[in-house]
């Protein structure tokens, strides 16, 4: 009787045992995503405290037909002009009056043309430099081949000056926007937040360069003369460059899998993350992110912890939002953004023939 009730419990704690298998969790060195991402976080670059998780999606888009702003304002293509001077960008058609002269520029508009037989990809946080100000995109949009003139919405990031340098605007090549300043703009979209931001990560430039460059950077309030200042170039490039040649042999390597983006941890943190249609797009955004990744750790140094990667997949993965917000230009684009604890998101969907595929996404922690 002994020997059959021992034999019993031997069966139980083995089937226990089975049961209890599946829901094990063993360390991995890469996160599989879960089925509602489709994108697979890498194993982290790290330089300081920095780090980059690339990632790689399932599947991805061909995006050769969109322009990007760089490309149209270095073709002549695409028009940047305050609003006070909108009609020469008109384009007369007959049977169509040409608008009135609209008085006055303003500090958050601008207006756009895009003449590109294209369309035009406006992300979120890049820098648009001359006119009055210079501003820095708050919200992502696709715009037309052959667009009507287009009030953007933007903010300043240059709040000490409001007299014209040019009357042309041109891209700031440099960088787009760190992440903290993209966040006050797409996120809080409040132009006072916007310049406590911009003068916050001055002041942090100053401190992290040599004092000869120091007083340069002490006397401007442009955000784009600060990152274009060499000092600060020769810093930035200190840390991104060695990040930028990790990822390379990493995308190189892995360029079949379909890279599309990053994850991006600051002090140990996840803060941020860029996803794109597919790898072409990523390749011609890469330079400036990449730089405005690393101003994000200079501005927020401090001892650096490491952030792992089931950390950056599970950044990528929570999308238990609270509130969700969509606009939507009939047959062009669709921009959601989603609201959850502790993370903004905004997805930049194409709605033109032949797409129906999200361009960028982009993840904001708070």
């Amino acid at each position: 009787m002994k020997k059959k009730t021992f034999g019993l419990l031997l069966i139980t704690l083995a089937m226990a045992a089975l049961l209890a298998i599946p829901f094990i969790r063993t360390p991995q060195a890469k996160a599989g995503p879960l089925p509602s991402s489709g994108y697979t976080v890498l194993s982290p670059i790290t330089h300081g405290n920095l780090t980059i998780f690339p990632v790689v999606a399932a599947t991805t888009h061909d995006t050769r037909a969109f322009l990007t702003l760089d490309e149209g304002l270095r073709s002549g293509e695409v028009v940047v002009t305050e609003a006070g001077q909108i009609t020469p960008l008109v384009r007369r058609r007959p049977g169509y009056p040409v608008p009135n002269r609209r008085e006055g520029a303003e500090v958050n508009r601008l207006v756009l043309v895009n003449n590109s037989e294209r369309p035009l990809i406006l992300l979120a946080g890049e820098i648009v430099t001359g006119g009055k100000q210079d501003r820095v995109i708050g919200k992502g949009r696709i715009v037309p081949a052959h667009s009507d003139p287009l009030d953007l919405s933007v903010f300043c990031v240059e709040p000490g000056r409001w007299t014209a340098t040019s009357a042309k605007f041109n891209a700031l090549e440099v960088q787009m926007a760190q992440p903290s300043v993209r966040a006050r703009a797409m996120a809080a979209r409040d132009q006072q937040q916007v310049w406590v931001e911009v003068n916050k990560s001055a002041s942090a430039m100053a401190k992290a360069v040599p004092e000869a460059a120091a007083g340069d950077l002490r006397g401007t309030s442009s955000y784009a003369r600060v990152m274009s200042n060499e000092e600060v170039k020769r810093q930035v490039d200190a840390v991104a460059a060695p990040v930028t040649r990790s990822y390379e042999g990493v995308i190189r390597k892995l360029r079949d899998q379909n890279a599309v983006g990053v994850v991006v941890a600051v002090n140990g943190q996840i803060v941020w993350a860029d996803i794109f249609a597919g790898p072409g797009l990523l390749e011609k955004y890469w330079p400036k992110l990449v730089r405005s990744y690393a101003a994000e750790a200079l501005t927020a140094r401090a001892r650096a912890a490491r952030a792992s990667v089931r950390d950056a997949q599970e950044f990528l993965d929570s999308f238990d939002g609270t509130r969700q917000t969509v606009e939507t230009e009939p047959g062009v684009f669709r921009h959601t953004e989603i609201v959850g604890a502790g993370f903004h998101a905004f997805q930049l969907t194409s709605l033109l023939p032949k797409t129906g595929f999200d361009i960028h996404f982009s993840k904001m922690a708070e």
